[in-house]
């Protein structure tokens, strides 16, 4: 059975294309997807993200449990409140998921924690984590009765601070990136403010009440901010280079192989879960790695496209038109090389072989193209 958030009423009464996105009725877009992308890009847009699972750990030995079971390292959380983006990976290395893990304020003395995956690996994840955490311990809570709301653009933190209540405003303005605060909404709302999101641009993403999401929903339709769908959330995630479970990576690709070894803290000595498939990846080098591209021809490249290089065939994983560079951009898995070896990729659309550029993401910072793009 399809499952809706609390918001679906309010996604149809604006006029919503609604899809089925893991199993979740979702909105497409509200008209136009590339206005909303822009949107997003210049002022602020919001998202309905209340699919995402919000899980909640505890117990005496949570931080153990924690540091078996991601490839990064939780040790980098001391302060309440600061987050860390880490794969969870399974033996052989491949990654079972990406998500965020926050540090939540002590309660009696005891430290928490709150991560939030992805909604479509809601089912395989809560299960991997419940097996894992049985040995530690470790109280696992899937919080369904939250939700969950993203307001992201340059202009997004100002239009959102006015729903926050007077006496917390300043502490969540405040608020550094990648770390989130409690607060209250200016209706009594409990709320969690992130100062995070996947569009490349600033903004927060605002857990609350289930009961409490119409109305800051409502508020922030009030104080300027444009609802936006899933359609320009790819389109903005690609632009800034940010990975989509179970397109750029799954439980097959390594964080070597997708681009993420950024995330892998192996100076530890942690026995994490995968580690031992990651070492001996690293020794040997990875078969393939994932590179950006850029078409400028005319066309859109998309996912599964063949891609031709001088090491041999790779895939198209993520493709779109960025509507910010007005060119196609892609992610694309190809065999492993060097940077000689780029010169010459080409892509193959409907039996042509079309000239690509291999560029460093993101391909878009802060609302403008990085250099080479």
């Amino acid at each position: 059975m399809t499952q809706k958030t609390i918001l679906n009423d309010a996604h149809r009464a604006l006029g919503a294309k609604m899809v089925d996105f893991g199993g979740w009725d979702m909105p497409l877009n509200y008209g136009s997807q590339i206005e909303e992308h822009h949107q997003v890009r210049r002022d602020a847009g919001m998202f309905d993200v209340s699919h995402m699972t919000v899980v909640d750990l505890r117990g005496a030995r949570v931080r153990e449990f924690l540091r078996r079971l991601v490839a990064n390292s939780v040790d980098k959380l001391q302060k309440p409140g600061k987050a860390l983006y880490t794969c969870m990976l399974n033996a052989q290395g491949g990654v079972i998921d990406d998500l965020i893990i926050y540090l939540m304020p002590h309660e009696g003395g005891a430290e928490w924690f709150r991560l939030v995956v992805n909604a479509a690996t809601r089912d395989k994840d809560m299960a991997w984590i419940n097996q894992q955490a049985a040995a530690f311990e470790v109280e696992v809570g899937e919080r369904t009765d939250l939700s969950m709301i993203a307001v992201q653009g340059p202009n997004a933190r100002d239009k959102a601070l006015g729903l926050i209540a007077e006496g917390d405003r300043a502490r969540v303005g405040k608020l550094g990136k990648f770390a989130g605060i409690e607060a209250r909404s200016a209706a009594g709302a409990s709320l969690f403010v992130a100062r995070t999101g996947y569009t490349g641009e600033d903004g927060f993403e605002i857990v609350m009440p289930e009961g409490d999401a119409v109305a800051l929903w409502n508020g922030l339709l009030a104080a300027g901010v444009k609802p936006a769908g899933l359609g320009a959330r790819d389109t903005l995630r690609l632009e800034a280079g940010l990975n989509l479970y179970g397109q750029d990576m799954d439980e097959t690709v390594s964080p070597w192989e997708a681009a993420l070894g950024w995330t892998v803290a192996l100076d530890e000595g942690r026995d994490f879960i995968g580690r031992g498939a990651l070492e001996s990846q690293k020794a040997a080098g990875t078969a393939r790695r994932m590179i950006g591209l850029v078409m400028d021809d005319k066309g859109v490249l998309r996912h599964g496209q063949k891609v031709l290089t001088a090491n041999g065939e790779g895939e198209i994983l993520s493709g779109t038109f960025s509507p910010t560079l007005g060119k196609a951009i892609a992610f694309a898995r190809v065999p492993a090389g060097d940077a000689a070896d780029d010169a010459g990729v080409r892509v193959d659309i409907r039996g042509r072989e079309v000239p690509v550029r291999v560029v460093r993401f993101p391909f878009v910072r802060d609302g403008k193209p990085q250099d080479g793009i």
